[in-house]
């Protein structure tokens, strides 16, 4: 063939063929995996709301910063397992006008990865907070604010939340609630919870494999203990609590010279992690906002863990706990 001659019969090659390599290594592969991949077990589709979430979720923008897609690498384990095809096999097209899957992988982790979300952070009341005004919540935060998700609490109509925005980030009134826009957000974020998988990794993983290591290294034990809930501290309680356990003013309680924290008897403390709490008032002031409690999502080492590091942090000096007691206290239902 006389290609250097003949334009058209290059140009058509090269045409037809990047057509027939994007079949072969892209769209049939594509397809084959869309057809022969099962969600898992526990697997439901989005509600309504949530369906009118994830589409908020599209049209803001979300997706330019943050991902759904854990990789298996130690990086990641934080935010949960590694990602596998079955987690997205309900995801279909969003309407006849867009005949496919919303891009909801991402690419960017400008923002941390969203794919257990609402399992890692499942307190509503947070979730507004933070799309309200980042900062309110996470101090360091770059991500932008959505105000325009919120109307003033005066002027609102309906059944929707009222939520206390703390200074210095409140409007005049200090109180907002979400836009039909916003609930619906919140509510596919906190759909977002990954269904476990045996054997395929993340925290609690991570999290054996130190406990090995701490068994073996003796001396090393309470080291690594120390560790681990200071890790876990980190990734399930202090973007309510703060780093510094001082909470948020009249949103989320401190932890630091809290009495609970502070007792002899652990019972409540245990209790508190795992079942939650709805309206508290400690030191004369009333927290509304509900804490959700984590008895599903923790087992009693990562709850003793947690426990024995607000009890030991902060000036905060309590006797630590067991394993053992937290299950006692699981068993016993928060009675």
């Amino acid at each position: 063939m006389n290609f250097h001659r003949n334009h058209w019969l290059l140009l058509g090659t090269i045409f037809f063929g990047f057509i027939g390599l994007a079949f072969i290594i892209a769209i049939l592969p594509a397809q084959w995996v869309q057809h022969n991949t099962e969600p898992l077990p526990e697997a439901e589709p989005l509600s309504d709301i949530e369906q009118r979430g994830l589409e908020v979720y599209i049209a803001e923008g979300c997706v330019a910063c943050h991902t759904q897609q854990v990789r298996p690498l130690p990086m990641d384990q934080p935010w949960g397992r590694p990602s596998a095809a079955a987690d997205y096999a309900l995801l279909g097209p969003m309407d006849v006008w867009r005949p496919y899957s919303p891009a909801v992988l991402g690419s960017a982790r400008t923002g941390p990865d969203l794919s257990n979300i609402g399992a890692r952070q499942s307190s509503k009341t947070w979730q507004y907070l933070h799309l309200y005004n980042p900062r309110s919540v996470v101090k360091e935060s770059i991500m932008p604010a959505y105000p325009w998700l919120f109307e003033p609490a005066a002027t609102a109509d309906g059944d929707a939340p009222v939520v206390t925005i703390p200074e210095p980030y409140a409007p005049e009134s200090g109180e907002v609630v979400p836009t039909p826009q916003g609930q619906a957000l919140v509510a596919y974020l906190l759909s977002l919870r990954q269904i476990p998988i045996a054997g395929a990794g993340g925290m609690a993983d991570a999290e054996s494999s130190e406990d090995g290591q701490a068994t073996a290294g003796g001396g090393a034990e309470d080291e690594q203990a120390a560790a681990k809930g200071e890790t876990l501290y980190a990734n399930t309680c202090a973007s309510c609590h703060q780093a510094n356990g001082q909470g948020l003013p009249g949103t989320f309680p401190p932890l630091a010279r809290d009495p609970v924290v502070l007792a002899e008897d652990p019972s409540e403390h245990i209790d508190t992690i795992l079942h939650g709490a709805q309206g508290s008032t400690i030191g004369g002031t009333e927290y509304a906002s509900p804490m959700p409690g984590f008895a599903d999502q923790l087992d009693d080492d990562q709850v003793a863990a947690i426990v024995n590091h607000e009890r030991t942090s902060w000036g905060n000096e309590a006797p630590t706990v067991t394993a053992d007691e937290v299950a006692d206290r699981r068993e016993a239902g928060g009675e």
